[in-house]
């Protein structure tokens, strides 16, 4: 064997000098097709990484459907527990055409320090690779194609809206939905989108930390949510007439797959299959099951029993506080933010909800904004940078709370005046007696 090597050796090499001979062009096309194949350049793309993102995608994606449209259909009354349903299954559907059409571009490509550019317009040029200087947050890996980062930031911009409608429910149209759904997404959604995980957006810039979305989707959905049962004013016979959950087995199911889903949505938001992704899994779950907990206990204590409603809601609390800390905090940081957003929520949604009179139908600003302020305010008090890799700031979290307050809230009522104006809000006073499922849709559950 080793004297046919030399052979073979020997005659390429006569070969490539005849061919040097006659024309040295052809000698060095003959070396190269002798010499080895080369190794082929290592593909950016980290298969683990994109397996992961995909799961994360599927995850989060499955908090809205079925999950939040599971826990708020079973809060509401038996006549509207279909178009309770139908609102976040239709958002979905809308959410994911303007996201492609245009909020993606607004929410990620550089632009000014407020809204993105319209580079992406209909994701036009969007390459195989998601490009780091494009498309990216402070702790973004660029290790997966853009597409699958498109598609997990579709699903943030999903659930964001959804879960404004449990503060209307039982009371809106379901055409003033749509419309508010759909404004509400590209000019209120994208633009803190892009100020807090586009690197040159005004929040990015300034430090203010938000892993995975407690002022982008949490306090931005829950003063939406506040303001829209605001302008469209109290159910009728709130206070008055009992309204309790039709079903808390689909209100605990949809917990549960919200539970299950917000690991996507936490250590999902690393981007990476790496060791910031398992401890934003380990501190959500931390946080959360302290949360439930805590809001138990406390339900218990101030009521005389501990409700199935009540620790259901706690662990969603828990969920939305750990959000904004998941990648910058440890598991001692995770048990303060979720007993203290347990307690903290369980008054918000009982005690002042009740003093102050606003009928917040399922509890959107109650969990969700107070819970988002807990854990975006936290995060700059616990933050340990051992693992976020940065310094936090109570004074700067704070700046991005009232900011997105503000901008959110001042927005929701300008888009929900404007369609009052034009088509109307609420639907009538029959029709909300009668039951939106049979009145909007023409179904109801036997």
């Amino acid at each position: 064997m080793t004297l046919m090597k030399y052979l073979f050796a020997a005659v390429a090499a006569i070969i490539v000098l005849c061919l040097a001979h006659f024309d040295p062009a052809l000698a060095q096309d003959a070396a190269a097709a002798a010499a080895p194949p080369a190794a082929p350049p290592p593909s950016p793309i980290n298969t683990g990484d994109t397996a992961w993102m995909l799961t994360s995608t599927a995850l989060v994606l499955m908090m809205t459907i079925p999950g939040l449209a599971l826990f708020y259909g079973g809060m509401v009354r038996k006549k509207n527990v279909l178009a309770t349903i139908m609102q976040s299954f239709a958002i979905t559907c809308l959410v994911t055409v303007l996201w492609v059409i245009a909020g993606y571009s607004l929410a990620f490509m550089p632009g000014s320090e407020y809204i993105g550019s319209l580079d992406r317009l209909f994701l036009s040029g969007m390459s195989y690779m998601k490009e780091a200087n494009k498309v990216s947050v402070s702790h973004l890996a660029t290790t997966i194609p853009e597409s699958v980062y498109m598609m997990f930031q579709m699903t943030f911009a999903i659930i964001t809206p959804a879960l404004i409608t449990g503060a209307f429910a039982d009371r809106m149209k379901f055409s003033a939905m749509l419309w508010f759904m759909g404004l509400w997404s590209l000019l209120v959604y994208s633009p803190i989108a892009h100020m807090m995980w586009e690197p040159g957006g005004k929040f990015a810039a300034m430090g203010i930390l938000d892993f995975a979305g407690g002022t982008v989707v949490h306090i931005n959905a829950g003063i939406a949510a506040l303001v829209c049962a605001l302008v469209l004013g109290k159910r009728i016979g709130y206070g008055k007439e009992a309204m309790a959950p039709h079903n808390l087995v689909l209100t605990v199911t949809g917990a549960a797959l919200l539970w299950v889903g917000w690991f996507g949505f936490n250590a999902g938001s690393a981007v990476a299959a790496d060791g910031r992704a398992g401890m934003a899994m380990t501190v959500t779950q931390f946080a959360t099951a302290a949360a439930a907990l805590a809001w138990m206990f406390t339900e218990w204590f101030a009521k005389g029993k501990p409700s199935v409603l009540g620790i259901a809601s706690g662990a969603v609390a828990g969920l939305v506080a750990i959000t904004p800390a998941s990648g910058f905090v440890g598991p001692t940081g995770a048990l303060i933010i979720g007993i203290a957003a347990g307690v903290i929520c369980f008054v918000a949604s009982s005690s002042v909800k009740k003093a102050l009179g606003y009928d917040d139908s399922l509890d959107a600003f109650g969990v969700h904004c107070v819970g988002g302020i807990v854990g975006a305010l936290l995060t700059g008090v616990l933050n340990v940078k051992e693992i976020s890799g940065v310094d936090g700031s109570l004074l700067t979290q704070f700046y991005g709370v009232v900011t997105t307050l503000l901008y959110s809230g001042i927005m929701s009522f300008i888009i929900l005046k404007v369609i009052d104006l034009v088509i109307g809000l609420r639907v009538s006073s029959d029709e909300e007696r009668e039951g939106l499922d049979l009145v909007l849709h023409g179904e109801k559950i036997e």
